[in-house]
């Protein structure tokens, strides 16, 4: 049997005396075939109760005296130990983890997955963590090149679903949900599936998505628009195919490829697109009055405004563009876009809540407050390198500069230091 027919989302490279095996193509493994056999030998021996020896050749697995769908379940189950294991994000190349119902992570009360209330109608849906892109601004310093971050996440679309299910009921009728995140959730191996089961809940009305756009094209557009995305928010900074790899940070970042995808939103497809250039003082200026003409061009913002410019903000993990000449505060930022409204004649330029039909809403219950101590179960290796996760009262808390301290199946008494909207920072005592 060849291990590319066990699983249809399977792919395999024999190479160097090891086997590659990318799983949705974004988890991947690398085992060598006599421990693949071996690990194989010793589950089939388990389920059939009596001695199996396997073998590996190549990518051919051979069980003698095993039936063919024994053995393809007996892989499968492999396969997913693994990935689950030791498996490594096929853009970042950091260790991959999968969350799902049985280990019991709670997904409110991190900032890198699950579910973000932030006191209005919208609910932020974070799938994935990795970006495929090392923008040179990335205020999460995501992508490859990362020195702060040493962990991903994918979350279990059904487990995330009954998640957002228990909150949207919460929140009422009117509900935006946004899939973003520290990443690209267009990597998200179960995106139409995420967006269907969003869209189906009676108090969704509208569901949208951060992009850059990089990883579509026009039938996954369709296919995303078909299980009901309403809105697409592409990350475009410059139309100059240089400047735009500059400040996306790879050269392989193709910006009409990413124009194409755009125009073809809207102009195609019953979607709305939302252009979201970042504004680099000195660096971009006239690249944004491009981009206002090229949302002008193909129809963007029908439903809602055609642009959500940013400005450049610094974080304390962030990024800072070595071109940067200087940071804008807001209030200057703000008189900047209201030139370009008069310069361009498009408005809105400078966005408000309205625009979007954001509303206050009551927020999630906090199980506790800042400045409260209390018992937490260490479950997980955290996003940020040494920092580690924790459980309490149906809720995750980050535990930063901890992992020489602390090891998951721990207890430890926590200090909140941070529990706004839900997410939640501690401290050990």
């Amino acid at each position: 049997m060849d291990l590319t027919t066990v699983h249809d989302q399977l792919t395999v490279r024999s190479e160097e005396g090891l086997l590659r095996l990318t799983l949705y193509g974004l988890i991947e493994v690398e085992v060598s075939p006599r421990e693949l056999a071996r690990m194989l030998s010793s589950l089939l021996s388990r389920i059939e109760r009596r001695r199996v020896l396997a073998r590996v050749e190549g990518t051919r697995v051979v069980a003698q005296g095993t039936r063919r769908d024994r053995l393809e379940e007996a892989l499968r189950t492999l396969i997913s130990r693994l990935a689950g294991e030791s498996g490594v994000h096929a853009h970042t190349r950091r260790r991959l983890i999968y969350l799902t119902e049985a280990l019991g992570v709670p997904l409110v009360g991190h900032t890198a997955f699950g579910i973000i209330d932030r006191g209005t109608n919208v609910l932020q849906v974070r799938p994935i963590t990795g970006c495929n892109l090392c923008c040179v601004y990335c205020s999460v310093d995501e992508g490859r090149i990362s020195r702060t971050r040493w962990r991903d996440f994918v979350v279990d679309p059904d487990y995330l679903l009954d998640w957002f299910r228990e909150i949207a009921d919460f929140k009422g009728e009117g509900v935006e949900a946004h899939i973003d995140g520290q990443g690209e959730p267009t990597l998200y191996p179960f995106l139409p599936d995420l967006v269907q089961g969003l869209k189906e809940h009676p108090n969704v009305e509208v569901v949208s998505m951060q992009t850059n756009a990089v990883p579509l094209d026009e039938d996954y557009v369709d296919e995303l628009v078909e299980a009901g995305l309403d809105r697409f928010n592409v990350s475009l900074n410059s139309l100059d195919p240089e400047k735009a790899r500059a400040m996306a940070g790879t050269r392989d970042y193709d910006v009409r490829h990413v124009m194409r995808i755009a125009e073809y939103i809207a102009r195609e497809t019953r979607a709305d697109v939302l252009l979201a250039p970042l504004w680099l003082p000195g660096y971009n200026d006239e690249d944004i009055v491009e981009i206002i003409e090229f949302a002008v061009e193909i129809g963007a913002g029908e439903r809602w405004p055609a642009l959500g410019i940013q400005n450049y903000l610094e974080y304390r993990f962030g990024r800072r563009p070595r071109f940067l000449r200087r940071v804008v505060p807001m209030k200057e930022f703000y008189r900047w876009l209201r030139e370009l409204e008069r310069r361009t004649g498009v408005r809105p330029l400078v966005l408000r809540p309205e625009h979007f039909g954001t509303e206050p809403r009551r927020s999630l219950p906090k199980p506790f407050r800042r400045g409260d101590v209390v018992r937490a179960e260490v479950i997980l290796e955290g996003r940020i390198r040494g920092e580690m996760i924790a459980r309490a009262a149906d809720r995750v808390i980050a535990v930063p500069d901890s992992a020489k301290k602390l090891s998951v199946g721990s207890s430890v008494r926590l200090r909140i230091t941070r529990d706004r909207h839900n997410i939640f920072v501690g401290k050990p005592v």
